[in-house]
């Protein structure tokens, strides 16, 4: 059953992949004054909207952690802080590309760059953390971060609302307005990026419950190893003791 719906899910993904990215490239309309370069929307977006859930998701499995304890919501939250990372990164590398002939520049500290990138390095931050250190306190310093990582989710998304920024007003509530075919491509990609997200996530997340099961089966055959060496040890003492 699992092996058919793996296969299931990635064939949906991949179709679904496929499809958007034929809607965004020959579909959708060409804006009129960015031209075909504006296509980068369709990617830098819901790469975005994608980055903001899988935040999400591992602020509610850090505090179900916190709360209570538990190891699997511990290792949702390492999972969708990897791929949440995965997808900022997206945004922050496709941000640039699109600015460059828009722009004129690749970077400029514009609010909504500088948070974005604040908040790729806090969770950056957090998969070091949990990739390096070896305290039992670990993933509870990690929860704390994920939750102070988190905060900035919200600036990043509104912070064109409230300043003055080079990034355009929002397109989306507002005020704003955009194309319905240009909508409908948006939220399409941002469809199969959700999918091809929970895809990686649910491989991720299975790869490391493989891991803790290991290292918690090496742990406890170490011990047990420990405790034979130690009834070994004594049982050559009473040998000797009773040899004289």
């Amino acid at each position: 059953m699992k092996r058919v719906f793996s296969i299931l899910a990635i064939v949906i993904t991949a179709f679904l992949l496929a499809y958007a990215f034929y809607e965004a490239m020959w579909v959708a309309p060409m804006e009129r004054t960015m031209g075909d370069v504006q296509r980068i929307f369709y990617y830098h977006v819901p790469s975005a909207w994608t980055a903001f859930l899988l935040f999400f998701v591992n602020l509610i499995a850090s505090v179900t952690y916190l709360i209570r304890g538990n190891a699997k919501a511990d290792a949702i939250a390492v999972v969708s802080a990897e791929a949440g990372v995965v997808f900022c990164t997206v945004v922050l590398v496709t941000g640039p590309i699109w600015a460059r002939p828009v722009w004129g520049i690749w970077w400029t500290w514009d609010i909504r760059l500088t948070t974005t990138l604040v908040l790729w390095l806090i969770y950056v931050s957090y998969l070091v953390l949990r990739r390096f250190s070896e305290s039992s306190q670990t993933p509870k310093l990690a929860a704390v971060l994920a939750i102070f990582g988190a905060l900035d989710v919200p600036l990043v998304y509104f912070s064109i609302w409230f300043f003055r920024t080079q990034h355009p007003q929002p397109v989306i509530g507002g005020g704003g307005s955009i194309d319905p075919r240009m909508l409908h491509v948006l939220l399409l990609n941002w469809l199969a990026f959700s999918c091809f997200a929970f895809l990686l996530g649910w491989v991720r997340y299975r790869l490391e419950m493989l891991r803790r099961a290991v290292e918690e089966t090496e742990a406890l055959e170490s011990l047990l190893d420990s405790g034979s060496a130690v009834q070994i040890s004594k049982a050559k003492i009473s040998l000797s003791r009773g040899a004289q």
